[in-house]
């Protein structure tokens, strides 16, 4: 099981030079990824910042460890600029970007401050034709898209990813099932509880049986978890399961940057013991 690190793009993180730093510290320490969030509104007056300007910042500053948002909100982005967002950072990473995607949340201030669909329902048929705008976007060949939500005239974009393809995770609330099913058509599942609370090995092993179910592929494939320290009898546990990453988060409680700091520079050995 690898192991990566989650960041926040708001609050004590929207500081672009502390991600990088912490970024930094990650490569240094043996870390296997660092990603951060995309998030627009927290709350009002909240400090937030842009996640691909400081994953372009963090690509530049690091050399291995494998990068990206974790996870876009498509449905909020016009698909053909994440697109070219993305091709341009995985070029600049030289193939190290993993693409995190969802529905996006919370949908009140996410999408409701600009007036942009709440609705899940719609947001979900965004994210499935986004997502298939992305990968045209990405083949380097002619493409033409016309859906319910977005249209694109036949044109070819250019540079091609170094990675053909990119990763791409596709993150869903527990128990829904559905982002489970459109998981499996892409190259990993990241499952988050509705609840907030943590996803447990039972979980897991649902997830892993149903999206197994559902994959018409047989290449590699990940089983994403993230959040706070767990013991090293649940990291067992998990792997077994059949993860394949784990993504630490900083406390909900705060931390204070330089606590945060040092267990990031302790390495992943020292978090899992």
């Amino acid at each position: 099981m690898r192991f990566g690190l989650s960041f926040p793009n708001f609050g004590s993180y929207a500081e672009p030079s502390v991600l990088v730093d912490l970024a930094r510290r990650a490569e240094v320490a043996g870390w296997d990824g660092f990603f951060v969030w995309d998030h627009i509104v927290i709350s009002d007056g909240m400090p937030v910042v842009d996640p691909w300007v400081v994953l372009g910042a963090i690509a530049q500053a690091t050399s291995h460890i494998h990068l990206g948002p974790m996870v876009v909100a498509l449905p909020r982005h016009r698909p053909w600029v994440v697109g070219r967002q993305a091709v341009s950072l995985d070029r600049l990473s030289d193939g190290r970007l993993i693409l995190g995607v969802g529905l996006g949340y919370p949908p009140d201030e996410e999408f409701g401050t600009f007036h942009d669909p709440v609705d899940a329902a719609v947001r979900a048929e965004m994210l499935d034709e986004g997502l298939e705008i992305v990968r045209g976007v990405w083949s380097g060949q002619p493409f033409a898209h016309e859906g319910r939500h977005y249209t694109v005239e036949r044109i070819t974009f250019a540079p091609a990813p170094i990675q053909q393809p990119i990763p791409i995770w596709v993150a869903g609330m527990l128990p829904n099932r559905r982002p489970l099913r459109r998981a499996a058509r892409y190259d990993g599942v990241f499952p988050i509880r509705a609840d907030a609370a943590p996803v447990t090995v039972d979980d897991v092993t649902e997830t892993v049986a149903y999206v197994d179910t559902h994959r018409s592929g047989d290449g590699p494939y990940d089983f994403v978890v993230g959040g706070a320290r767990r013991s090293l009898d649940e990291y067992q546990a998990l792997e077994e399961a059949g993860v394949t990453w784990y993504l630490g988060e900083p406390s909900q409680e705060g931390e204070p940057i330089e606590v945060v700091a040092e267990w990031v520079s302790a390495g992943p050995d020292a978090y899992v013991a």
